[in-house]
């Protein structure tokens, strides 16, 4: 995956993601669920790779639906009206089967409420026949605990805004290490990384901003390749929480402290007011950007140009346009 000098792909990501997603008719009804955002506008700029679990395991189509029954923890897959019919195991060992297979992914996007690919709140039912708990599609289950690090997200949670940015950052950023991972992982490498990312990280969180800093500090007198495993892995960690206004409000008072010597009082004043009426909800978090990046554009700084933050995802997609 080549790179530009802003670190965005200039070649699609490869993002796993349920096939009925993109109108394969695989459904138990023989029918499709096909997301025109996931199948239009996703696919400008991810390399899906269809998967279907019950297809995979044998079950065909169309065919009688299965449910999750049992415990919360550990439910068991079974057929509606034959419960004799277990792909439990099935379902677990393809998870498997894919995230050894397909560890090119950077991303994965599954089926809402599935018992095989529902991410969360997929309905178990008591042997009574009646639902009383929720838990994981048991092949996204077994494919995240192979996988943890992959980003992973329903097309139902993709409809809100603030998730739909999380999930797409969170997948360009694991694409970014994956890249570095490709070409070699070096001290170097590393360190570079962790300073382009370092206002996107802090956004997340102020306390895992110095946590993944002391870490990167230890480069050079520790093995390198288990320092950028833990690196990635609470890199991956942080960025999975939502990123509060008030802490993106700071970034990006922090950002203006590198143009105060370039901006009259009026330019000063109106980017404090912008911040701040993006911290009280007035304004998506493109209207600030925007402004920030309109006046590094006229007053260049090396180190903020090569920040992650200000640029983490294709601007054509508009995901700072509703956050």
């Amino acid at each position: 995956m080549n790179q530009t000098s802003n670190a965005l792909p200039v070649t699609k990501i490869r993002v796993g993601v349920s096939a009925c997603l993109l109108g394969a008719k695989v459904r138990f009804d023989g029918g499709h669920k096909r997301n025109r955002y996931v199948d239009e506008v996703l696919r400008d700029y991810f390399e899906f790779v269809p998967f279907c679990p019950e297809v995979a395991v044998g079950l065909g189509t169309p065919r009688q639906p299965i449910r999750l029954v049992g415990t919360k923890d550990a439910p068991r897959v079974v057929g509606t009206r034959d419960p004799q019919l277990d792909v439990t195991d099935d379902l677990h060992n393809y998870g498997r089967t894919v995230a050894q297979q397909h560890t090119d992914l950077c991303g994965m996007i599954v089926k809402q409420g599935s018992p095989s690919c529902g991410l969360e709140r997929v309905k178990v039912y008591s042997d009574q026949g009646m639902p009383y708990a929720s838990s994981r599609g048991a092949f996204t289950s077994a494919l995240m605990q192979s996988q943890p690090l992959l980003p992973v997200e329903e097309e139902g949670r993709l409809q809100d805004p603030v998730l739909r940015e999380n999930f797409i950052a969170r997948v360009f950023t694991y694409a970014r290490w994956r890249e570095l991972e490709r070409q070699g992982l070096s001290k170097a490498g590393l360190i570079d990384f962790h300073a382009r990312h370092k206002l996107i990280i802090l956004a997340h969180s102020p306390a895992g901003y110095r946590e993944l800093g002391r870490l990167v500090a230890r480069v050079g007198s520790e093995p390198l390749a288990p320092l950028g495993q833990q690196y990635i892995e609470r890199l991956m960690q942080l960025l999975a929480e939502r990123a509060p206004r008030k802490r993106h409000a700071n970034v990006m008072q922090h950002l203006l402290g590198y143009l105060r010597r370039h901006l009259d009082a009026g330019d000063r004043a109106e980017l404090l007011d912008t911040i701040e009426a993006y911290r009280n909800g007035e304004y998506p978090l493109v209207v600030p950007l925007s402004l920030l990046r309109h006046h590094f554009r006229r007053n260049p700084h090396a180190w903020v140009s090569q920040q992650v933050y200000l640029q983490p995802h294709p601007r054509e997609l508009m995901l700072h346009n509703a956050v």
